[in-house]
């Protein structure tokens, strides 16, 4: 990811995730990627607001105080936000997550996180659980993504090896059709040219670089095609009990058929299919969630933090 997409990212997270206007100041001291004279900062947020509003993402300008003429501050309306990106097609909601998808790749290390800790000590309060979820974790290298939404983009074949679910490594070719994520994993779905059908490939399981190959506009996307009717969940089959915190877990509150509110904690009862993806997004949350049961889920989720610290120091 370039650096300016890294800022570009960084600075809609914080502005989605901060629970007042931010100054300018604020946020040329926060995010990284500011640099140069005052007059410097201002003409590349002018720019980066440009092109935020061109991926159909506004920045609002307000300030602390209507009554009074207070410094101008900034900030991005989680639900605005939201409304926004379901207009954009696949394509342009592809290229949104690839930006996106970089900050979140981990679970306790990430620019956007450092942007948010600088806000917090600064005295300014935010919340990742306000941050709409277009890119939850993922597994695959930077490289990989951009090549796939080129060749989208460009309508070019790809070439890789993938490990099938027997753990077979087989070699495709494909006329991919669009990228999306379920449950924290990244999936390609396109016509498998070996097969003569349209598969769904989860791309954390492409064992090798993925190369394009042929011309341009070699093939056309169907009309009718849709990334999300493709990743429709079948019925859950298995259900879990979580404690969440307060006014924490957004993304596994939409996610819960019941929910019980206590002084402090959620009873959160939620339906899932795959053990590993739900562990992922309890992850995400740190000590806000506790895994009441089952017990395979609690044992994966204790094993999973102890490998965290372990790595983390």
């Amino acid at each position: 990811m370039s650096r300016k997409s890294e800022r570009l990212v960084n600075l809609t997270i914080a502005l989605l995730a901060t629970k007042r206007w931010l100054t300018k100041e604020e946020i040329f001291a926060s995010i990284d990627g500011y640099e140069g004279e005052a007059d410097s900062k201002e003409r590349m947020f002018e720019r980066d607001k440009d092109d935020l509003r061109k991926l159909g993402i506004d920045i609002e300008v307000g300030t602390f105080d209507p009554l009074f003429d207070d410094e101008v501050g900034y900030r991005i309306r989680p639900e605005k936000y939201s409304t926004h990106l379901e207009s954009v097609s696949e394509q342009e909601l592809a290229l949104i997550s690839l930006a996106s998808q970089a900050w979140r790749g981990a679970v306790l290390d990430s620019p956007a996180l450092s942007a948010l800790n600088k806000l917090k000590s600064f005295g300014v309060d935010s919340d990742l659980d306000s941050v709409p979820s277009i890119a939850t974790r993922v597994t695959i290298s930077d490289s990989n993504f951009e090549t796939i939404i080129e060749a989208i983009i460009s309508k070019r074949s790809l070439e890789f090896e993938y490990i099938s679910e027997d753990g077979t490594s087989l070699s495709r070719k494909v006329h991919p059709y669009g990228v999306g994520t379920k449950n924290g994993f990244w999936y390609l779905t396109g016509l498998d040219l070996g097969k003569d059908e349209i598969r769904t490939f989860r791309l954390d399981r492409i064992a090798s670089s993925v190369s394009m190959s042929g011309k341009s506009e070699i093939f056309q996307i169907p009309q009718d095609f849709q990334m999300r009717r493709i990743l429709a969940s079948p019925e859950p089959q298995l259900v879990a009990e979580l404690r969440v915190r307060r006014d924490k877990g957004l993304s596994l509150r939409e996610q819960a058929t019941s929910i019980v509110d206590h002084e402090e904690w959620s009873l959160l009862t939620i339906p899932y299919i795959h053990e590993v993806e739900l562990a992922a997004q309890i992850l995400w949350h740190l000590d806000d969630v506790e895994v009441i049961s089952p017990q395979s889920l609690r044992n994966y989720v204790i094993t999973s933090l102890q490998e965290i610290v372990q790595s983390h120091g």
